[in-house]
């Protein structure tokens, strides 16, 4: 049998915060990458395993956790610079869909929460495919679209305290 545990990948300092927010989203296509896997590994087994258990875990932790500071991130210093930029309408959409996702979620973490209890229903298998689908979008927009520009927008200084704030929130400064 396959493992479907998460692997951790590369980490990026907050002293380059583009590229922290883009080694989140690689983060979040690994636990989006686990979700599938998971999902995959339930429908093979047709039980919930140890496995099963603990990649659930996972994917809980970390849309739990890490995404909202993330979303933070971006709505504080990403989405601001592009509204400078006068491309208010695409930091308007990317904002809009971080309520949209946070909604999905918080439909798709109950089937997850039961998972770890030892329970796994298939029909929850839509949501979780619109969630994946709709994360993925979302983060090649922001990659090709968003960071681009507000990194173009933000200043040496800007960005020195845009990486301090983003740390401080975290409580590593």
């Amino acid at each position: 049998m396959a493992t479907i545990l998460l692997h951790e990948g590369p980490s990026v300092g907050f002293e380059a915060p583009f590229e922290m927010l883009e080694a989140c989203h690689d983060r979040v296509e690994r636990t989006l990458s686990l979700l599938e896997r998971l999902r995959l590994h339930l429908d093979r087994l047709d039980v919930v395993d140890e496995q099963a258990r603990h990649a659930a875990r996972d994917v809980m932790r970390y849309f739990d956790l890490a995404a909202p500071k993330h979303h933070e991130d971006e709505e504080r210093h990403v989405f601001p610079a592009l509204r400078e930029q006068g491309q208010a309408a695409l930091a308007d959409r990317l904002q809009a869909e971080h309520g949209e996702m946070a909604a999905q979620w918080a439909r798709l973490r109950p089937t997850l929460a039961a998972i770890v209890d030892g329970a796994w229903d298939s029909a929850a298998a839509p949501l979780w495919e619109a969630f994946v689908v709709s994360y993925r979008r979302h983060i090649v927009d922001e990659d090709e679209q968003a960071y681009p520009a507000a990194a173009a927008a933000i200043d040496d200084r800007c960005l020195g305290r845009m990486a301090e704030e983003m740390a401080h929130r975290r409580g590593l400064r």
